[in-house]
C-alpha cells in the first residue's frame, strides 16, 4: 500500500461487472479512489468533469469502442491510460499502432498485478513536490505530513514506516502483522485494518 496514493482516482472502464468490481476493491485496499463505467458513451464527459489520475480502459465496450475513446481523450488530456483487451494479438496490434498508452493488459488478468502497474504509473506521473510531502524518520520514530507532525502509536509508526519503504510491493494482512508484531503476540487480521484506517484518517 502507498499512502501517497490515497487522494488519487482511478477510472475503471469495464463492461464486465464482476471484473470491474474486483479490480475496484483491490485498488481501494491500496488507497485509491475508484469509479466504474460499464459503457463507452459517458466516459469522455466523466473524465472532463472529474479529471482522474489514471484510466483503465477496456477496448470492447457497449455503444462506443475503446480505441475511439482513447483517440478523443488524447485530444484534450494526457492522463495515463492502461488498455485492457481479451486478445493477446490485439495488444500486438495496438503496439504496432504506437498509440502511446502507458500500459497494456490482457484479460483475464491478476488484479494484484494491475494494482502494482497502476502504482508505478501514478508514481511516475506524480510531481516530486507531491511525493516528498511525507517524511518518516526511523531514528526518532516520528513522521511529518506536509510538515505537520503525525501523532502515531508505536504500531502505527511501524506500519507506516514499513509501507513507506516498500511502496512497490503488495502485502497481505498476515505479512503485515508479521512485520509489525514480532513478539509472537496473538492479533487478528482486523488489527491491521484498524491501524490502516487510523493512518488514513491522520494523513488526511
Amino acid at each position: 500500500m502507498n499512502f501517497k496514493d490515497n487522494t488519487h482516482t482511478v477510472l475503471i472502464v469495464e463492461d464486465e461487472p464482476t471484473l470491474g468490481q474486483i479490480l475496484s476493491e483491490y485498488l481501494q485496499q491500496s488507497g485509491f479512489n475508484t469509479h466504474i463505467i460499464a459503457e463507452g458513451l459517458t466516459v469522455i464527459d466523466w473524465i472532463k468533469a472529474h479529471k482522474p489520475n489514471l484510466v483503465i480502459l477496456d477496448l470492447m465496450l457497449p455503444h462506443r469502442d475503446g480505441l475511439d475513446i482513447y483517440r478523443e481523450l488524447r485530444t484534450f488530456s494526457d492522463v495515463p491510460v492502461i488498455m485492457a483487451t481479451a486478445k493477446v494479438e490485439e495488444i500486438d496490434r495496438l503496439l504496432g499502432l504506437e498509440l502511446g498508452a502507458d500500459d497494456y493488459i490482457c484479460k483475464p488478468y491478476s488484479s494484484r498485478e494491475v494494482v502494482a502497474r497502476v502504482k508505478n504509473i501514478v508514481r511516475r506521473n506524480t510531481p516530486k513536490s507531491q511525493t516528498q510531502n511525507l517524511i518518516v524518520n526511523e531514528d526518532t520514530m516520528t513522521a511529518h505530513y506536509y510538515q505537520k507532525a503525525l501523532q502515531l502509536t508505536p504500531a502505527e509508526f511501524k506500519l507506516l514506516h514499513f509501507l513507506f519503504n516498500h511502496q512497490d510491493k503488495i502485502y497481505s494482512r498476515n505479512q503485515l502483522m508479521d512485520k509489525i508484531y514480532q513478539d509472537s503476540r496473538i492479533v487478528t487480521d482486523r488489527t491491521i485494518d484498524s491501524h490502516i484506517k487510523n493512518l488514513r484518517r491522520k494523513l488526511h
